[in-house]
């Protein structure tokens, strides 16, 4: 009648055990040390952001490496918008204490409506003077990164590692009045070299940084991808922080790759406001 019990006491005593067994280890008659939510302790992060940048898109699309397409200002030519209002959203996970990997997630949408004051040659489609050319772009954007933090204290970290943003891009040019419309829709995976800190500078205050950069230079194409971003970031409660930023983030290719030459230069840039949920 007393197996039981002393079942139950037995368990209780294993339980503290490993209970005692995971605590830290602290110097005798100190007291407990409490570890400081930041972004150096946080397993997991949600991110959303708003951003109102400025864009700048210039483009040219040619016939043949010896016919030349024109040299294309998207947003004083075609109408485009040159500030934008976009989101995002980002998720990292902390593996390990110096392993983690992250996500992040954007569109952007854009429309132009525009008469022409020029001669436009896209690849082998000419517009005219005084055509309405009606322009919609679509560019998304998926990053993966894996960074490894070579330094790591209570209050710096700083990591590098590697990563890949699959960017895809749609677009069409459209003259209704005489039936010419212009399509492209494009998909290309780029891997990027990362570099990744934080220094948390008071007890609810941080500031974190990243740059992403990519470039190549083979096959006639001449191609970088840049992405910076910094932010200051205040945790309002435990879980829960609030911040502010600045981010641009920027792709030029230049082929002269036969049937597909042509020039791109697509930047965005501009301030950020932040919430962020972590744990």
């Amino acid at each position: 009648m007393r197996v039981i019990p002393t079942l139950t006491l037995l368990a209780l005593g294993a339980a503290a055990a490993v209970q005692a067994a995971d605590e830290p280890k602290r110097e005798l008659l100190q007291p407990p040390t409490s570890q400081i939510p930041s972004p150096i302790t946080d397993r997991f992060a949600l991110t959303g952001t708003f951003q109102s940048g400025s864009v700048s898109t210039i483009a040219r699309y040619d016939q043949s490496p010896v016919l030349a397409g024109t040299t294309i200002d998207g947003e004083k030519l075609l109408g485009l918008d040159d500030r934008v209002n976009k989101g995002s959203i980002g998720l990292m996970f902390r593996l390990t204490e110096r392993n983690r990997f992250s996500f992040d997630y954007f569109k952007l949408t854009r429309h132009g409506d525009a008469v022409l004051n020029q001669v436009v040659i896209v690849g082998s489609n000419t517009y005219r003077v005084s055509d309405r050319l009606l322009t919609d772009l679509d560019l998304r954007v998926l990053g993966f990164t894996y960074t490894y933090s070579f330094l790591k204290t209570e209050r710096f970290e700083l990591g590098g590692g590697l990563g890949i943003r699959i960017g895809q891009g749609e677009g069409a040019g459209e003259v209704p009045a005489r039936r010419l419309r212009d399509t492209f829709d494009g998909v290309a995976p780029l891997p990027t070299l990362t570099l990744d800190g934080t220094w948390r500078f008071t007890k609810r205050f941080s500031f974190n940084g990243r740059v992403q950069y990519f470039a190549v230079h083979t096959g006639g194409v001449d191609g970088s991808l840049a992405n910076y971003h910094g932010d200051v970031q205040y945790r309002a409660f435990k879980n829960l922080a609030v911040g502010v930023g600045y981010s641009s983030f920027k792709i030029l290719v230049d082929s002269a790759d036969p049937g597909n030459t042509g020039r791109l230069d697509f930047a965005v840039r501009g301030p950020e406001f932040f919430l962020r949920a972590s744990f």
